[in-house]
C-alpha cells in the first residue's frame, strides 16, 4: 500500500499515525518531493470511484489562488489530471493506494472499511 503524503499536514500526522497503531504496512511517499504523474493520477482516479473534484486539495493556498472553485467545472477530466500532476499541494492528502481502491482525505470510518477490511 502506497500513502502519499505531506508530513506538516496535520491530516497526515494523524493519519501516518492510524496506520502505525493498526500496525498496517505501508510505502509512504513525500507527495510534494515526488509529485503524482499524470498516468498515476488517472490510474487512482479509475480505482478510487470517486468524483475528481475529490482529488484537489480544495482548501489549499494553491487552489484557492489559482482561483480553481470557479475553473474545474469548465475544464476537461484529462485537462484536470494534469493540472493536478503540475504540482503535489494541489493533491487532496493523504492519498491512500491499495491494490483494488484509493482513498483521498483521512476519515477513520472509511479507512476502517477499505484498509482494515
Amino acid at each position: 500500500m502506497l500513502v502519499l503524503v505531506y508530513r506538516k499536514c496535520s491530516t497526515c500526522q494523524k493519519a501516518l499515525k492510524w496506520l502505525e497503531e493498526h500496525k498496517i504496512f505501508f510505502e509512504e511517499r513525500a507527495i510534494v518531493d515526488e509529485n503524482p504523474t499524470y498516468e498515476e493520477l488517472k490510474e487512482w482516479y479509475g480505482k478510487s470511484g470517486l468524483p475528481l473534484k475529490k482529488f484537489f486539495n480544495t482548501s489549499g493556498m494553491l487552489y484557492k489562488q489559482m482561483n480553481l472553485k470557479d475553473k474545474l467545472p469548465e475544464m476537461t477530466e484529462d485537462e484536470q489530471l494534469r493540472l493536478l500532476a503540475t504540482d503535489g499541494m494541489l493533491v487532496k492528502r493523504p492519498l491512500v493506494i491499495g491494490e483494488d481502491f484509493a482513498l483521498t482525505g483521512f476519515r477513520e470510518k472509511e479507512w476502517e472499511e477499505k484498509i482494515r477490511g
